[in-house]
């Protein structure tokens, strides 16, 4: 697509949904503020506050050792890939991505010590990582949960009305904060699981059934409209060109038009699947629950595989070509970029690749992802205190 060409169909709205990157970060960051908070909030509405502070303080620590362990060993496999020479093609293929992706291997064994060492601190520091450089969201995501917590703690005695109240406000907040990655997710995904046990609004819509299914459907497609906003270039297109004018008024000035439509698209989206019986129980079919299950180790997976697996099925029998000729000092010209031999073969390939994708997803959901449980609930029995594991204490007067 180009200002004078018309659109592929694969870049017309909806239908880009299936291949952008930041509405599944925004929709993560959604589903991390709703799934955190659930247990609290209903624990709180039932009186039981202790036994919510108690909870908090255990997923805190469960949480940040079931995010670190498996990144850890992605990062490392990844690290392993690169220094055995696994992503040479993808330095050289035409795709720009895979490309500045890929990172070169160390000058010594023990630099490439050091190189991994270092990455594996910078995810969690800066969001850096050269071996896997989609890890960048873990650190906002585990900010993000950390964030919950918090909030779940500071608003655990206060009356479930006033704490929407705050997290609307608390929204808003990080709206003019300019924070449309972590911070306006997590409280509309608190908000989410607020109204999950309001009686008053689950009553309400049980009455006007009809009124919600309309307004539902009608946020559903709102929201994936709104998502659909292009990385780049919404100029191009008349229905991105209005979005773009539109951003101009309700986003703080400065802002990134291509963070805020994801998440507030995503937000929208969910609202109306939660208002949406229908909607709930297409996504709560056992072929999309298992897709589910397997979302974290497909994020953790994806990237490097890509770099690796998927460039040689692709470019693997292309020939580079030679080079252009020579500069105006006589000096050699670099070949060019390595091509693509035929589209064609993406037909063939990407369906291929999905499938020792999610193979290896649901092997690493089977085993790596238990060990790494098993490994953060034996710290959390060596460091937790004896009546802080029966929740018999109180944790705050």
């Amino acid at each position: 697509m180009s200002e004078s060409l018309p659109p592929f169909v694969l870049q017309l709205p909806f239908l880009r949904i299936l291949f952008m990157g930041r509405p599944s970060v925004a929709i993560f960051a959604i589903l991390s503020g709703y799934v955190n908070a659930l247990k609290p909030i209903k624990q709180t509405r039932a009186g039981h506050i202790d036994y919510a502070l108690a909870g908090v303080a255990k997923s805190a620590f469960r949480r940040t050792g079931r995010f670190i362990l498996p990144a850890i060993l992605a990062t490392t496999l990844s690290w392993l890939v690169c220094q055995f020479g696994g992503y040479g093609l993808a330095r050289n293929v035409e795709s720009a991505w895979i490309r500045d992706t890929s990172p070169s291997p160390s000058p010594s064994f023990a630099r490439a010590f050091f190189d991994l060492f270092n990455n594996l601190i910078t995810t969690w520091t800066n969001g850096g990582n050269e071996y896997d450089r989609i890890q960048w969201t873990l650190c906002y995501l585990l900010r993000g949960s950390m964030l919950v917590y918090l909030t779940v703690v500071a608003t655990a005695y206060v009356q479930s009305r006033y704490r929407m109240l705050i997290y609307g406000v608390l929204y808003i907040y990080y709206w003019k904060m300019d924070d449309p990655v972590i911070g306006i997710n997590i409280y509309a995904g608190m908000l989410l699981a607020e109204l999950t046990f309001d009686p008053e609004v689950q009553s309400h819509v049980a009455d006007h059934p009809h009124i919600y299914s309309f307004l539902s459907t009608a946020l559903i497609f709102l929201g994936a409209f709104t998502l659909s906003y292009p990385e780049e270039h919404p100029e191009w297109a008349r229905w991105s060109t209005g979005l773009l004018h539109l951003g101009y008024h309700i986003f703080p000035e400065g802002a990134e038009f291509a963070r805020y439509y994801p998440a507030l698209g995503s937000q929208i989206l969910m609202f109306g699947v939660f208002f949406n019986p229908t909607a709930k129980w297409l996504l709560s079919s056992s072929a999309l629950c298992w897709l589910g299950k397997m979302s974290f180790a497909v994020y953790l997976l994806h990237a490097p595989l890509i770099r690796s697996l998927l460039t040689w099925m692709l470019y693997g029998a292309s020939s580079q070509p030679p080079s252009p000729g020579k500069d105006s000092n006589g000096t050699n010209l670099p070949p060019g970029w390595i091509p693509l031999t035929s589209h064609w073969l993406l037909f063939f390939t990407l369906p291929l690749f999905y499938f020792l994708l999610y193979r290896l997803a649901h092997l690493w959901t089977t085993h790596v992802d238990p060990w790494c449980a098993r490994a953060t609930n034996w710290v959390e029995e060596k460091v937790f205190r004896d009546d802080s594991r029966l929740e018999k204490s109180v944790l705050l007067a």
